[in-house]
């Protein structure tokens, strides 16, 4: 290669480099202005609250969070999630969760009120359905009391918080994976899964109605991840079949599903966007930001002989089994995280959740309608 075309290779990597680098995107958020962050969902963005429900729960404990705060803080990753990356981009502190009652004084920029293992339907209707939830009995229902019951704290009135909530930022989601998580894993077919999604997704339409009538003007709806690319999935559906995979090794049946929740989530959010025209309502799009993270693997430094694989886990080709997961005693940990996108075959690493949320800053900003 000659020096002048080396010299636009390197020009062209670096261009890539930067408009990928979550860095470009990360005080962007500040120009929105927002002093609080709400958070609503699962253990994608749970900072605590499962660990208060149940103390002995393996994200409690090492090795979960021992590449940033050095020990558990019940976030389902080895350091950072998302919704912290979101925290860093708009000047606000990390999310306390609801549960942590030590932590009153710093609410004022905003409370989390996610629990791992919460379901989008309450746990009541998913169990008339014959779908057991395991973790935790705190739906997105009941996380839904856990904020009136906050913000009846900190209002005197309606137009109090109306005054209050403006300048907030809102994240209903993601939540719903696990509806479906669970009923797949206790033998539910595809086609089972698919007729409890319109239920699934008019609970998160109903939950992003109730939080604007609290005062939320800019709420974010999270969609699912393709599922069909995470280790769980993969060594819970593997197939023998080639055409059962797409180009990532992605289990094509199961993103179908995800899809298919994805575009009933975009269609009420279009619903919400008429009903509801004095709140900015935008869709969170993990799908693709997932995907996107997928493509450019080599290129962000990912090990691609690991990309599918669980940094903490054991057994089979993605080394994950439902009977010994991250944290149970023998389950080794991979030396470098950073290497790897899965953390523990169903969450993901610090890393990946990085240029997940940078990718998803980029293009979520234009529609939340900030001045810069």
């Amino acid at each position: 290669m000659d020096t002048s075309l080396r010299s636009q290779v390197l020009v062209l990597v670096f261009l890539v480099l930067v408009l990928l680098s979550p860095s470009c995107y990360a005080g962007i958020l500040k120009t929105c202005q927002f002093d609080a962050i709400y958070q609503l969902g699962d253990s994608i963005s749970d900072t605590g609250n499962l660990i208060r429900e149940d103390p002995l729960s393996p994200f409690g404990r090492l090795p979960y969070g021992q590449n940033f705060f050095k020990d558990a803080t019940g976030r389902c990753s080895n350091g950072l999630l998302m919704i912290d990356f979101l925290a860093l981009s708009t000047g606000i502190p990390f999310l306390e969760p609801y549960l942590n009652s030590d932590a009153l004084l710093t609410r004022g920029h905003g409370v989390n009120f996610a629990v791992a293992g919460s379901t989008a339907l309450p746990v009541e209707i998913l169990a008339e359905n014959n779908v057991l939830a395991p973790v935790t009995n705190t739906s997105l229902r009941r996380q839904l009391d856990w904020m009136f019951s906050y913000f009846n704290g900190i209002c005197r009135d309606q137009e109090d918080c109306f005054k209050k909530l403006k300048t907030s930022l809102f994240m209903v989601g993601e939540i719903g994976g696990n509806d479906y998580n669970y009923a797949l894993f206790q033998g539910k077919t595809f086609e089972e899964v698919r007729s409890m999604m319109p239920k699934v997704v008019q609970a998160i339409k109903d939950a992003v109605t109730r939080v604007v009538g609290y005062g939320a003007t800019r709420v974010i709806v999270p969609g699912n991840f393709p599922i069909g690319c995470l280790p769980i999935y993969l060594t819970g559906f593997q197939s023998n079949h080639s055409a059962a995979y797409d180009g990532f090794h992605c289990l094509k049946g199961l993103n179908k599903l995800a899809i298919h929740h994805n575009n009933l989530l975009k269609r009420a959010i279009k619903e919400l966007r008429k009903d509801l025209p004095n709140a900015i309502i935008v869709y969170g799009d993990y799908y693709n930001a997932f995907l996107q993270l997928l493509r450019k693997a080599e290129l962000l430094g990912f090990d691609t002989k690991s990309t599918q694989k669980a940094c903490c886990g054991i057994g089979g080709d993605y080394d994950y089994t439902l009977t010994r997961m991250c944290g149970a005693p023998g389950v080794p940990v991979c030396s470098d995280p950073d290497q790897y996108v899965s953390w523990d075959g169903v969450h993901l690493t610090q890393k990946a959740y990085k240029f997940m949320a940078g990718w998803l800053i980029r293009y979520i900003y234009p529609e939340l309608q900030c001045r810069a």
